[in-house]
């Protein structure tokens, strides 16, 4: 199936679940040029075997085509607790689109198909995975679980999601991630989409949030969606334009090419700061330019798994 006839629907996505799975094999395909070629298509049955483990599972079939050693994977095998976090703000819904292409999504969009991707991995791995949406409200929670039902439930509410645009809906990002953390009491791999731009200015509350995230050995990794083009280089035409804040409602008419330098300078401070503030908390950052591919966020999730188990 042709990922952009499929993406190419006013009405959201239509088959989330295909699309992850077509994403996570093209990221699959490349990692041959990739410090992961031993990782193969072949993960998402097995493991790699390691010295004085019993033999009683080893793939010899397997063996035989690869000359690696690999063991089985059981359903009851759990190696990993995941949850994921997206921040559904109705900044998180700029630009504002009324048709999608794989290279042409807007930031919830990307959010949910990253999201729906590393879900696919997890469940390949035999992985628990939970879910958090938020607004100006808790929206939605999720345990980690494994099973296929879950797994249908979670893809459910990542489209209902995308499809359901919050209006005027501003979020002070700190209060859900306390009330996140409160949930979470194993220990977990959690990663938290967001765009970092909040109502509360105290960016200090917000770290704070996210060192709770942290409360129980969690590893957290924080990827920073945003357009890079637009939100970043500020990259418009310089006509007169009216700019309005999607979560407040206040607009400002000028001329892009007026203000493009300083506005550039301040983002840029901001984006440093931000990834630095990540470092003082042992925090992982990631950029996540909705313009670029999802190799990015797929191969963030190998490093951390294999740092993390």
């Amino acid at each position: 199936m042709d990922l952009t006839k499929e993406l190419n629907k006013t009405s959201g996505f239509t088959n989330l679940e295909l699309l992850a799975k077509q994403v996570v094999e093209g990221f699959i395909a490349g990692m041959h040029k990739s410090p992961f070629h031993g990782f193969s298509a072949e993960f998402a049955e097995h493991k790699i075997y390691n010295s004085g483990e019993s033999t009683k599972h080893i793939d010899w079939k397997l063996y035989a085509k690869t000359d690696k050693l690999y063991t089985k994977r059981y359903d009851e095998e759990t190696n990993l607790r995941c949850h994921l976090i997206i921040d559904n703000s109705s900044s998180m819904h700029y630009p504002n689109m009324s048709s999608f292409s794989i290279d042409r999504l807007n930031k919830i969009g990307f959010s949910a198909l990253a999201a729906a991707s590393l879900m696919h991995i997890l469940k390949k791995q035999r992985d628990a995975v939970g879910l958090s949406i938020y607004s100006d409200a808790y929206d939605y929670y999720a345990p980690e679980k494994g099973s296929d039902r879950h797994h249908h439930m979670l893809l459910h509410q990542l489209t209902q999601m995308v499809l359901n645009k919050p209006e005027n809906k501003q979020t002070e990002t700190f209060t859900y991630l306390h009330q996140i953390a409160e949930k979470i009491h194993r220990r977990s791999l959690i990663f938290f989409f967001t765009d970092m731009f909040q109502t509360e200015t105290d960016q200090t509350k917000l770290f704070e949030a996210l060192r709770h995230l942290k409360y129980n050995k969690h590893e957290v990794v924080l990827f920073h969606v945003f357009d890079k083009e637009k939100e970043l280089d500020f990259d418009f035409d310089n006509a007169p334009r009216r700019f309005v804040d999607v979560e407040t409602g206040e607009h400002i008419n000028l001329y892009a090419e007026n203000i493009q330098e300083s506005y550039q300078k301040a983002v840029k401070e901001y984006f440093q700061a931000v990834k630095l503030k990540c470092g003082q908390y042992q925090i992982k950052y990631v950029e996540a330019n909705i313009n670029d591919a999802f190799d990015h966020i797929l191969t963030t999730y190998m490093v951390e798994r294999q740092k993390f188990i």
